[in-house]
């Protein structure tokens, strides 16, 4: 039956609006993961809105939706903001990771292939790429794929959502582990993932991990 009139107007705006926050909850997602805002960075709702060019009710519910992952910090008053993590709070998101994700790898390891592996090489030069010409963004933002191609192998959706979780609320800090001190760091605690991979060395693999993802993030207690 052909429907017309008021009723797939209306059906029409609703799909609308419900692209447009589609579109807004990923595109700041994104922002906060790969560190492109500071901790304790503000936004207005309105400011998102013209941002996007779209009203406030698409801008507001893409921002519910990230404070409630918590990316996004949204208080009584309505004032949102990146969130700047306690040192408590940085302890227990490391704690999450060194749980998760050598638990990732370690399913994927008898999945991994050569055309994976190098592709995590590869990704791995580019780091060092980025980190010697201070692009700290593009550091974030590679040195997670990094871990996701790893990741993606393991055939484990639950708990890789649950490690990008963690992930976005870490992105905002993650930012200031760029630094001139981490060049070499990062790259040689890589190499050692791809090592542990290429010898099928499974409990090396899970040292060299829990290492990484551990490493870094003790340098963000104050």
């Amino acid at each position: 039956m052909h429907t017309s009139g008021p009723f797939q107007s209306e059906r029409g705006q609703r799909d609308k609006g419900s692209t447009n926050h589609d579109l807004i909850y990923r595109r700041l997602r994104s922002r906060v993961l790969h560190g492109e805002v500071l901790p304790g960075e503000a936004m207005t709702l309105r400011g998102v809105a013209a941002e996007f060019g779209v009203s406030m009710t698409p801008a507001r519910e893409a921002i519910r939706r990230l404070a409630a992952e918590g990316a996004l910090t949204l208080s009584s008053t309505g004032r949102i903001t990146t969130p700047v993590l306690s040192n408590e709070r940085i302890e227990e998101l490391a704690a999450l990771r060194a749980l998760l994700e050598p638990e990732l790898s370690s399913r994927a390891l008898p999945r991994a292939h050569a055309a994976m592996i190098d592709r995590m090489e590869d990704l791995n030069r580019q780091i060092h790429d980025v980190l010697a010409s201070g692009d700290a963004v593009n550091y974030v933002r590679l040195n997670l794929e990094f871990h996701r191609v790893l990741y993606l192998r393991a055939q484990a959706p639950a708990m890789l959502a649950l490690a990008e979780s963690v992930w976005l609320q870490l992105g905002p800090s993650m930012r200031a582990l760029y630094s001139e001190k981490r060049r070499d760091v990062v790259t040689e605690s890589h190499g050692k993932i791809i090592a542990a991979l290429r010898a099928g060395d499974e409990p090396g693999l899970r040292v060299a991990v829990r290492a990484d993802v551990t490493g870094g993030l003790r340098m963000l207690l104050s």
